[in-house]
């Protein structure tokens, strides 16, 4: 008889033979910017999580790069009276992400800056393309995501990420990018993102819920996983050096598969709004120790085959795992 039990007799015997292991570096923080000066707002519908003016923000990464977190995600968030239909705050002269990336970069040129690449948020009919008669014109939606990454790579980002869902963003992002001498600018791609109601909260903090209609028509249904292989494999021949499953908790099937489909390219895992605010829910009920869920999700998809992991919950696990030998 083989004496399993020895593995779990006590918790250093049970860390000596852990198999995954998870450290501050495997984690990606996102940040939402505003304008303006001196501001750290709560954001009500993801709890512990802030709106940061640009200043505000240079302090939130510094207290994060001492707990050892060095890569961020940023969002801009914009006013509704600035948004249009063709979401030209997006890739704007010194737009607001612009201003954010060469702030983080002059303050902390070690930490990896990744900027998200969307019309959605700049858009006032809030979905993340051009619109005619109420349909994403996919084609024509290009040219504009790929200015937007241009702007961010002139700011000093290193990765862009393209989370659109539109057929051939990675591919015209690319060539933008090379044709003007950014070809050291990496790409991060939303590959397998699927229309997913986990979104909620995060649409609340950005105001980017779309104003008719929903996003199921260009992300994918979540019925499908054959279609999600597809779309890493169209974005790692487009140029992605990075690829994406997103949301994580409920899809860790297609994470696994992912990986096993994609073993040398870089996955991550976007624990995404929703996921983040059951647990708050449920530690909040009292019916889980907020911890011990936080770290035993992030684990999971860790197990599953991420190799980074944005999640809102970046802070509290590298706090965690530092103190501990997780």
């Amino acid at each position: 008889m083989q004496r399993f039990r020895d593995a779990r007799i006590d918790q250093a015997v049970r860390d000596r033979h852990a198999e995954i292991r998870l450290a501050a570096a495997d984690l990606i923080q996102p940040y939402f910017v505003v304008a303006g000066n001196g501001i750290k707002h709560p954001i009500p519908s993801l709890a512990g999580v802030h709106h940061f003016s640009v200043d505000r923000l240079l302090e939130d990464v510094g207290t994060l790069r001492e707990i050892g977190v060095s890569k961020i995600l940023l969002f801009g968030v914009i006013e509704d009276a600035l948004k249009n239909a063709q979401g030209t705050q997006a890739y704007a002269p010194n737009n607001l992400v612009e201003l954010a990336i060469r702030a983080v970069r002059q303050a902390f040129p070690e930490v990896l800056i990744v900027s998200d690449v969307c019309l959605c948020g700049y858009t006032d009919h809030g979905h993340c393309g051009l619109v005619s008669r109420n349909i994403v014109l996919n084609d024509e939606s290009l040219p504009l995501l790929a200015e937007m990454a241009l702007s961010h790579a002139r700011a000093g980002v290193d990765f862009v990420a393209p989370s659109a869902m539109l057929d051939g963003q990675v591919s015209a992002i690319r060539q933008r990018l090379d044709m003007e001498g950014f070809e050291r600018t990496r790409i991060l791609a939303y590959s397998a993102k699927y229309a997913s109601d986990f979104y909620g909260p995060f649409r609340n903090a950005v105001g980017s819920a779309p104003a008719f209609g929903d996003r199921k028509t260009y992300q994918m249904d979540f019925r499908n996983v054959s279609q999600a292989l597809g779309e890493v494999a169209a974005d790692v021949d487009e140029g992605a050096d990075w690829v994406m499953v997103k949301p994580a908790l409920v899809y860790l099937d297609i994470l696994c598969r992912v990986k096993q489909a994609f073993p040398d390219r870089p996955l991550a895992a976007y624990q995404v709004s929703g996921e983040y605010m059951m647990m708050k829910a449920a530690a909040a009920a009292g019916v889980v120790d907020e911890t011990r869920a936080m770290l035993e999700t992030l684990f999971a998809i860790k197990r599953s085959g991420a190799d980074y992991i944005i999640t809102y919950y970046a802070r509290q696990a590298a706090e965690a795992v530092t103190s501990s030998c997780c």
